[in-house]
């Protein structure tokens, strides 16, 4: 094992932005791969970590928000982190103008503006589950262990259905789903009326109710996901690898590793070794056509021969 002596953050940024300027530059490549489309899924106002502001001796919070494609849709999953100043939905708003869809979120305000211009809303039963499953796990309630093993039934009826086309997997969310999501929603406003107001219980309820119409959209469409899962894992290594390095060590040194993080977790979703792809494309760039940028994406269907 080779042992690392410490080495100043500002050389380390300077590799980085190396990288991911040079000419057409590895920014360019996440731009494509943002046009190619990886929203048709799921999205949060991501992770938070520090940026150091230059020359003044401070930092401050910024984000890094996730877009990514939805597993139930033909074609190569991709990821695209946006670095951001704050967590306003005018972000969202900026990075998604033009585009229409579908799109998995949790209740953040900041998206409704997007819902109001178009943009179909699916609400993430894990959002659901979660608060059923802490109250169970915290006491062991019968209401939530019964809210639980209904959700279950809906997941179970996802995982027979994960290898079917979008018309068979529709056609199986008709016959078994759409009955126990109606049969659900009858019992969450029972439950509802039986318990008083402020509790865990009553705030459970309430979010699923707050959203059923969101939460149960997922059934009218067979490309249309269950939960926002998929987002959430290409969150988790960014959430906890900035425990290890905590800061950017500035605004444009944020864009960059939002940059770099995009294709390194796209490369991973497709099967490909992140540092390998790196490697080949950095020999590759200097030469590399600005008009077939696209190619050097890392997804299982590029050519970058």
């Amino acid at each position: 094992m080779a042992q690392v002596s410490q080495m100043a953050t500002t050389s380390v940024a300077a590799w980085v932005e190396a990288i991911a300027v040079s000419p057409p530059g590895i920014e360019t490549i996440v731009l494509a791969g943002a046009v190619a489309g990886a929203v048709e899924g799921g999205a949060e106002p991501g992770c938070a970590f520090g940026c150091n502001l230059a020359g003044a001796g401070k930092t401050k919070r910024v984000y890094l928000w996730a877009y990514r494609s939805n597993n139930l849709d033909t074609g190569p999953p991709m990821v695209v982190f946006d670095y951001q100043p704050s967590r306003s939905g005018a972000h969202a708003r900026t990075f998604l103008e033009g585009w229409s869809g579908h799109l998995m979120v949790d209740d953040y305000s900041g998206y409704k503006e997007l819902f109001r211009q178009g943009v179909v809303e699916l609400g993430c039963f894990a959002h659901a589950r979660r608060k059923f499953f802490e109250l169970h796990a915290a006491n062991g309630h019968p209401i939530a262990a019964e809210a639980l093993t209904r959700i279950a039934e809906l997941y179970a009826i996802e995982a027979a259905s994960s290898d079917l086309d979008p018309v068979t997997r529709q056609a199986q969310r008709e016959r078994e789903a759409k009955p126990r999501l109606a049969a659900l929603h009858d019992w969450l406003l029972d439950q509802r009326r039986r318990t008083a107001d402020g509790g865990a219980l009553a705030k459970a309820i309430d979010y699923s109710l707050k959203r059923w119409d969101a939460l149960a959209r997922y059934a009218d469409d067979g490309r249309y996901p269950i939960d926002n899962n998929a987002v959430e894992n290409a969150i988790r290594p960014i959430c906890l690898g900035k425990k290890n390095w905590l800061f950017a060590g500035s605004e444009r040194a944020g864009r960059r590793a939002a940059a770099i993080q995009s294709l390194l977790a796209t490369a991973k979703l497709n099967g490909i070794e992140p540092l390998a792809w790196l490697k080949q494309t950095l020999e590759k760039l200097p030469a590399w056509p600005n008009s077939r940028i696209d190619e050097l994406l890392p997804l299982s269907q590029s050519t970058t021969a």
